[in-house]
């Protein structure tokens, strides 16, 4: 049997694979324990998809036609440096992805800095960007704090703009045995979520209001003395710019603004705080604002009144991607070297160089993943190279996506298959399955984890890092003689002193690894001073706003059986048989009055533009809809950002109306 890394999402299961028979069984040990969902049971399946890319491949006019990969890579590399001798070399771009290994991460970013551009971001952009901007500000590290299994023993869970039994099912067992234990758990949320089953207090709150009902906790906290003085005199800074801010945020003031009652706030509120210690879980309901930022300070804050860190507690910003904590943590992020380290840090900086084997790399802030488009547009950015991300679906507001792609001099897609975006690439470089491959993963909890070889890879397709390391060299940059994965392993160990004493062995052999370590701050803040900063934020109205002509609250959410832009599930025939068409979620109110029922074709409509859907009547509020974002639902998300550079997918205004043909609606499908 095989142990390879499931590549959905940022939970981290290990499956073990028969190389023969291709049937997968869960792992025992951590940290799925023996379960799996069904995206992790079938997934091997895209991977043997007759759909995948089997050779390199270039456009001629609107043709492809398979070359070789010498000259897919001479050419490549002779069009980057054309295009850096002529514009420079912020003129061209890299994505990174969330779904190749550490390794492949750690090669691409180096291969961008040492081009001469930090222009190298990944889709931690589009979801917890916001977190690890909160999280560095508030506490000094923009990551989960704690490990799963510190779950089970706290005596409260809050879990906020997150639906964890549809995007990490496996991790529901953790919440099962805390309330076992007797931990309460209390679920935020703008419609009634499957995790809401599980939940001794649940909050449907009105979109974009998530700021108003965080402060009226505190403010009930504070005003009934139930915070931690000890932990924060000692180990915190800007308690009473909190007590301030917070004391006009009144229970029945933030029921006026969120829907919620007052007195369940309170009750709530003081359960939360009474329980001794406690975990604060979030997701993209959270971060997905352009209040962002703002909403995760929010929920921080309250963490440290209580103390709820360390051993006491935790802050898990759960990830949506098997590999995007570990594209992060590689440094495929525009303002980040690897470790998250600032580019202004120039002991660090220098450390990288002088391994790169170069005196220095560039330290000004590259574009952000979603500052690339307009930038495209206005002609600074001449090239792109994609690996592994398909923003023609995944970005808001994707029609202005799509045209800027249609602008560049050079586009390179190194995929699995011919995406949405790929279709607009001067070149496709036919990329291994994750099963095809090794390498390193990191999961949300910042578990290292090895991943093995099932079998060869297809066709005359290659393991990203391999196809990398030919573009390095033939972009005649330092340090590109790798021959074989484990190679840059140990290179990317020796950036981080936490690693120094740890071996690529050690990793391959399962041994327990989490960077920088495995549960943080229990002694001290990664701050210059050690101490954690509460920083007070007021409500922040969305972008977009409902209003006689747009009457409805329009978000998007996961599904089970799905997974982003719908390339690998839509590929799996074992998933399709478990998915049913996808369908907007409506209140039964709202539908009576538009006179909609079950199963009516509905067009939904935003200022960005207009998509078909069928209908569900659903759990949720009055005045909000709910459509699941693998599909064309970015046609008419909103792109307004937040300070973080995540665009506002959780909000748009948007109207309805019933229409009378039965039109195909296949442009739901990628």
């Amino acid at each position: 049997m095989k142990t390879v890394i499931c590549p959905y999402c940022g939970f981290g299961c290990k499956l073990l694979v028969d190389p023969q028979t291709l049937i997968v069984r869960p792992h025992k040990g951590e940290p799925n324990r023996g379960k799996l969902c069904p995206k992790g049971l079938y997934a091997i399946e895209f991977a043997l998809s007759k759909d995948r890319v089997k050779k390199p491949l270039k456009r001629d006019k609107k043709l492809l036609r398979p070359i070789t990969w010498g000259e897919a890579i001479e050419e490549i590399s002779h069009r980057l440096l054309e295009i850096k001798e002529f514009y420079g070399p912020n003129a061209v771009a890299f994505i990174a992805s969330s779904k190749i290994t550490n390794e492949e991460n750690y090669l691409l970013q180096k291969i961008a800095r040492l081009f001469g551009t930090n222009n190298i971001d990944n889709c931690a952009r589009l979801c917890h960007e916001a977190s690890v901007h909160a999280l560095k500000t508030t506490v000094g590290t923009g990551t989960q704090t704690n490990p799963y299994e510190d779950l089970e023993n706290f005596g409260a869970i809050l879990i906020w703009g997150y639906n964890p039994a549809e995007t990490h099912p496996v991790i529901i067992h953790y919440i099962k045995s805390a309330k076992k234990k007797g931990a309460k758990v209390i679920v935020v949320d703008v419609r009634e979520t499957i995790t809401m089953n599980f939940a001794d207090y649940k909050f449907i709150i009105k979109p974009g209001t998530d700021i108003v009902l965080a402060n009226a906790m505190i403010h009930t906290i504070i005003k009934e003395e139930l915070y931690n003085e000890d932990f924060i005199k000692s180990r915190t800074a800007g308690f009473s710019e909190i007590r301030m801010a917070t004391m006009k945020y009144t229970p029945q003031y933030a029921e006026k603004v969120t829907g919620v009652p007052a007195s369940l706030i309170q009750k709530a509120a003081k359960e939360f705080a009474l329980a001794g210690s406690g975990a604060i879980m979030w997701g993209m309901g959270l971060t997905q604002h352009v209040s962002g930022v703002e909403n995760v300070l929010a929920i921080i804050d309250l963490a440290l009144l209580l103390g709820y860190i360390g051993n006491k507690g935790g802050l898990y910003p759960m990830r949506g991607q098997n590999n995007v904590q570990g594209a992060a943590y590689m440094g495929a992020l525009s303002e980040f070297l690897p470790g998250y380290i600032p580019l202004e840090n120039e002991k660090f900086r220098k450390r990288v160089a002088s391994l790169w084997g170069v005196e220095d790399i560039p330290t000004e802030r590259g574009l952000y993943l979603t500052e690339l488009w307009d930038a495209i547009e206005r002609g600074d950015i001449k090239a792109l190279y994609i690996v592994g991300e398909n923003p023609a679906v995944s970005e808001a507001n994707f029609t202005r996506v799509r045209r800027a792609l249609r602008k560049l001099d050079l586009l390179v897609v190194q995929d699995l298959f011919i995406t949405r975006t790929a279709k607009y690439a001067h070149y496709i470089l036919p990329a291994s399955a994750f099963c095809e491959k090794e390498g390193s993963y990191m999961n949300s909890e910042r578990r290292l984890q090895w991943s093995e070889k099932v079998y060869e890879p297809l066709a005359d397709s290659k393991p990203d890092w391999e196809i990398l390391t030919l573009l390095g060299k033939a972009l005649g940059l330092p340090g590109f003689e790798y021959s074989n994965v484990e190679e840059i392993t140990e290179e990317y160990f020796h950036l981080f002193p936490e690693l120094e004493e740890k071996s690529v062995k050690d990793l391959k052999e399962g041994k327990e690894m989490f960077l920088p370590k495995k549960r943080l701050h229990t002694w001290e803040f990664a701050t210059p001073d050690g101490k954690a900063r509460f920083i007070a934020v007021e409500q922040i109205p969305p972008w977009d706003n409902t209003n006689g002509e747009y009457p409805f609250a329009l978000t998007t959410m996961r599904l089970i059986s799905h997974y982003n832009t719908g390339e690998m599930t839509l590929r799996s025939p074992s998933l399709t048989k478990l998915m049913g068409e996808p369908k907007i979620l409506i209140n039964a109110e709202d539908a009576k009055e538009l006179n909609i029922e079950d199963n009516d074709l509905v067009e939904i409509e935003t200022r960005r533009g207009k998509i078909r859907m069928r209908v569900k009547i659903g759990k949720v509020s009055r005045g909000v809809v709910a459509l699941p974002f693998h599909f064309k639902a970015n046609k008419i998300t909103n792109n307004a950002l937040n300070k973080a550079g995540t665009p506002e997918f959780k909000f748009s205004a948007a109207k309805i109306r019933k229409l009378k043909s039965e039109r195909p609606i296949l442009d739901n499908y990628p």
